[in-house]
């Protein structure tokens, strides 16, 4: 399901349910970052990090331990960018060499409304009225839930580049659905004005992120990938 948001430079490996559970295990500094977590904790951590490893083989890199960095975000073996998510029943992970991608962020969340005063929290007000008219054309998505999941992708590609917070009221997202064929797949795409400086990317500053994403499975999934070239949608080389 991820994989088909991602460029072909990317390498992703998921899983729904448990099905790579079996026979995973963690490395010992793995393992001590969740020694005392509850058992749900623990596999859904140990499932990640097995696509993770996976993923690695697939791109031609020695398996090894992900470790979180700052803010948590995964630490990737030298020359390698990459992503995880997990949610109930599916995990997934994505990675691409540096010199193919600047950066990329995926997130997965189970297709239901937010919690109550949520979407307050992280919508700015033009993004809650764009929500208003996707749900008036297609009422069977929860874009509520599909706004949250942009913006997760969103800072996933962010931090790297920055190593700063993004707020989620420093992010205008704008999602746009694409044609809907008969069934249960949805899709579009989404672009993310940044309501701050962007990233410098090869000495040029990045105004906004692009991304893709899809409604399947009973789930939402999205990605954002920032390429190195970026001068068609750049304001102008950084200060």
């Amino acid at each position: 399901m991820i994989e088909e948001l991602l460029p072909e430079s990317v390498v992703a490996v998921e899983s729904h349910g448990d099905d790579v559970a079996e026979g995973a295990t963690l490395y010992p500094e793995e393992q001590a970052l969740v020694a005392r977590a509850v058992e749900k904790r623990r596999r859904e951590f140990t499932i990640v990090r097995t696509c993770a490893r996976r993923a690695m083989e697939k791109l031609g890199v020695t398996p090894g331990p992900v470790l979180p960095g700052e803010r948590g975000a995964p630490r990737w073996p030298a020359g390698v960018i990459g992503s995880m998510t997990h949610c109930d029943g599916y995990a997934a992970a994505a990675l691409a060499r540096s010199t193919d991608l600047a950066s990329l962020g995926i997130d997965a969340e189970p297709h239901m409304a937010l919690p109550d005063d949520v979407l307050e929290a992280v919508a700015l007000p033009g993004e809650r009225n764009r929500l208003d008219r996707l749900g008036a054309r297609a009422p069977a998505v929860h874009w509520d839930r599909l706004l949250f999941s942009a913006k997760e992708s969103v800072y996933k590609a962010w931090f790297p580049l920055t190593g700063a917070w993004l707020d989620f009221s420093e992010a205008d997202i704008d999602i746009s659905l694409g044609p809907t064929p008969p069934g249960p797949v949805l899709s579009g795409s989404f672009r993310a004005q940044l309501l701050v400086p962007g990233p410098v990317v090869d000495g040029v500053r990045v105004p906004a992120f692009d991304g893709l994403w899809t409604v399947q499975h009973g789930l939402v999934a999205t990605a954002v990938t920032v390429p190195h070239t970026v001068a068609g949608r750049a304001e102008g080389t950084a200060d």
